[in-house]
C-alpha cells in the first residue's frame, strides 16, 4: 500500500461506515435546556447521514422547537406541569448562593434536602410526561406503526427509558447523569474508595476522612434512589409493565451508553464494553464571526479579549455581583464580551460588550481570546479544552462545582465563589489567569490530548448509533452482572459459604474438646 493509500484508508473506512447504514428511523426523547443543545449536535449529524428523526417534546418545552428542518416532532400535553423553566433556575441560583455562605456541615445537610426536593420536581414532571404518552392508546399505536429502529434518549430523567422499553426498541443513551449521580454508578463498578461522588468536590486521591465522606455520600445516593426516585414510578410500572419490573433494570438495559466524558477531563475509573466516551463531541473548529463582533475583537489589539458566559439556564447574577464583575472588567486592558440578560450594570466599562447571545465556540476559537469566565457547565468546559482557553470559574449549580474542580486540579482553571465575591478578589483573579502562563500551558496540553484521537467524538457517537440500528441492538456488549442480586454481584454469598467451613470446623473442634474434657472429668470422678 503506497503512502497516499494509507492516508486515504481512514477516510474510506469512515465513508464505508456511513454508507452501510441506509436511512434509519430514529425516535428521540431528549431533556430540555443545555442537554437539548448538545443533543441537537447529534441529531444534525444523523440528519446528514440520511436518517429520519422524530423528537418527543413537551408543549411546555422552553428550548425544543416544534418545527425544524432536521426532525419532526410529537408534542405531548401533560395534564399538570410544574414550571421547570428559567424562573425555577433563578430560584435555585438564589438558594445556591445562600448555601455557599453556610458552614460545611450545615451546607451538606441543606444540600441533601434541596437535592431531594429537586429530584421530586423533575421526576414527577417526567412521570406526567410518560403517563400522558402511555395512556394515549392512539399515540402508542402510531409509535408502533412508525417502526422506529431505535430510541435515542438522555436518561437524566427516565421518561425516554420507559418509552423505549414499552415499545421494545433498542436504546442508546446520550448520557452523563442518571438518577442521583454519575451514570457510571448504574452500569460499571464505581468503588467509593477512589471514584468521587457527585457534588463531593473530591478528587481520585482521597485520604481516610475523605474516603469516609465519599462513602457516606454514596449511601445517601442509594437512599435517594430507593426512597425518592423509585417510588415515584412504582404505580406506572405496575400498570404498564410486567409484574416485578423495576426502574433500575430498565435503565440498565440500554444497548450503548454514549458518555459525555473524556478522561482528559474526568478522573479514571472502571468501565464496561457498551460504554462509549464522546466528551467534547459538540466542539468544532471556529467559524468566522459576524462583522461587528469581529471588529470589536480586532480592536483589542495585543491585549486580546475575555469571554464571559453563564450558560443556557442562568440569565444573570444578582445585581450587586454583576456590579462587582463589571467594575473589575473595566480595570483590565483587555476587551470583554459578556453574555448578559437584564439592565446593564451601572459600573460597566467602555471595554465591555453585552450580548444576549453569542457564538461561544467560535469566540473561544478566535486567536484574540485570552480567557473564558465560565459557570463551569459541561458544554463550555469542553469547548474551552478543545480550543485551549484557560478558565476563571464561577460555579453556580449542580455539577458545575465538580467540573471546575477537575480543571483546577489539572492547573487549567482558577475557581471563585460567587456568594462572597469582591471586586478586589475578582480583579486579582483576572490578572492571575491572564498573566500567569501556567494556566494557558496546562489548558493547551489538555487540548492536545483531547484532540489526539483516531476518530472525532461525534463520528464515534454516530458510528455506535448506526451500529445499534444495523444489528438491531447490542445485547452482546451488556454485562450479565447487572442482572445479579447485589450480594451475588459482590460475592458476599460465596464469602459467607467459604467462611462457613472454618466456622463449622472450629465449632466441631470446640465440641470435640468439650466432649473429651467431659469424659476425662467423669473418669476422674469415678476413680476418686
Amino acid at each position: 500500500m503506497d503512502v497516499r493509500s494509507k492516508q486515504l484508508a481512514p477516510l474510506t473506512c469512515l465513508l464505508f461506515m456511513v454508507c452501510c447504514c441506509h436511512g434509519g428511523n430514529v425516535l428521540v426523547f431528549p431533556e430540555d435546556g443545555s442537554h437539548w443543545v448538545n443533543m441537537q449536535v447529534i441529531l444534525r449529524k444523523l440528519h446528514t447521514h440520511g436518517h429520519s428523526i422524530t423528537v418527543v417534546r413537551s408543549s411546555k418545552s422552553w428550548y425544543i422547537q416544534e418545527s425544524s428542518s432536521i426532525y419532526s416532532t410529537i408534542t405531548i400535553n401533560p395534564m399538570k406541569t410544574e414550571d421547570v423553566g428559567p424562573d425555577l433556575f433563578k430560584m435555585l441560583l438564589e438558594r445556591s448562593l445562600a448555601l455557599q455562605k453556610m458552614s460545611p456541615l450545615i451546607r451538606f445537610i441543606e444540600q441533601q434536602k434541596d437535592i431531594a426536593n429537586i429530584l421530586k420536581v423533575f421526576h414527577n414532571g417526567a412521570l406526567r410526561m410518560i403517563s400522558a404518552i402511555l395512556e394515549d392508546a392512539a399515540l402508542v399505536e402510531q409509535m408502533h406503526d412508525a417502526k422506529f429502529d431505535l430510541l435515542l434518549t438522555d436518561p437524566a430523567f427516565p421518561a425516554g427509558v420507559l418509552l423505549a422499553n414499552f415499545l421494545h426498541l433498542p436504546m442508546v443513551y446520550n448520557v452523563r447523569w442518571l438518577n442521583a449521580g454519575d451514570a457510571h454508578m448504574a452500569i460499571a463498578p464505581s468503588p467509593p474508595s477512589h471514584v468521587p461522588m457527585y457534588n463531593s468536590l473530591l478528587d481520585d486521591q482521597m485520604n481516610f476522612l475523605q474516603r469516609t465522606e465519599n462513602f457516606l455520600r454514596y449511601l445517601f445516593s442509594l437512599l435517594q434512589e430507593l426512597c425518592i426516585i423509585m417510588p415515584i414510578y412504582r404505580e406506572l410500572l405496575e400498570r404498564h409493565f410486567p409484574p416485578g419490573t423495576d426502574l433500575l433494570s430498565l435503565q440498565q438495559s440500554a444497548d450503548i451508553w454514549l458518555m459525555r466524558v473524556d478522561f482528559v477531563f474526568e478522573f479514571p475509573r472502571p468501565t464496561m464494553p457498551n460504554v462509549v466516551y464522546m466528551g467534547g463531541f459538540q466542539c468544532r473548529p471556529a467559524q468566522p464571526l459576524p462583522v461587528e463582533l469581529e471588529d470589536f475583537l480586532q480592536s483589542s489589539g495585543e491585549h486580546g479579549v475575555v469571554i464571559m458566559s453563564l450558560g443556557a439556564t442562568v440569565g444573570a447574577l444578582p445585581t450587586e455581583v454583576n456590579g462587582v464583575i463589571a467594575s473589575a472588567f473595566a480595570k483590565i486592558p483587555q476587551k470583554v464580551v459578556w453574555r448578559y440578560h437584564g439592565d446593564p450594570p451601572s459600573s460597566l466599562g467602555n471595554n465591555t460588550l453585552l450580548l444576549q447571545w453569542f457564538p461561544q465556540n467560535d469566540l473561544l476559537g478566535h486567536p484574540k481570546t485570552r480567557m473564558f469566565v465560565s459557570h463551569g457547565g459541561t458544554n463550555g468546559i469542553y469547548e474551552a479544552i478543545y480550543h485551549g482557553v484557560p478558565v476563571l470559574a464561577l460555579p453556580l449549580l449542580f455539577d458545575q462545582f465538580d467540573n471546575v474542580m477537575r480543571l483546577q486540579v489539572r492547573g487549567a482553571a482558577r475557581v471563585l465563589q460567587v456568594a462572597t465575591l469582591t471586586e478586589v478578589e475578582f480583579l486579582e483573579a483576572l490578572k492571575d489567569v491572564l498573566e500567569n502562563h501556567a494556566y494557558q500551558n496546562s489548558m493547551q496540553k489538555l487540548s492536545e490530548l483531547h484532540r489526539d484521537l483516531p476518530l472525532s467524538p461525534l463520528d464515534t457517537a454516530t458510528f455506535w448509533i448506526e451500529y445499534v440500528m444495523r444489528h438491531k441492538g447490542a445485547p452482546h456488549l451488556r454485562s450479565k452482572g447487572i442482572n445479579m442480586a447485589w450480594y451475588s454481584y459482590h460475592s458476599l454469598d460465596v464469602i459467607a459459604f467459604l467462611l462457613l467451613f472454618p466456622v463449622i470446623a472450629l465449632w466441631v473442634s470446640i465440641y470435640v474438646c468439650k466432649l473429651l474434657c467431659c469424659r476425662k472429668s467423669i473418669k476422674k470422678r469415678k476413680m476418686d
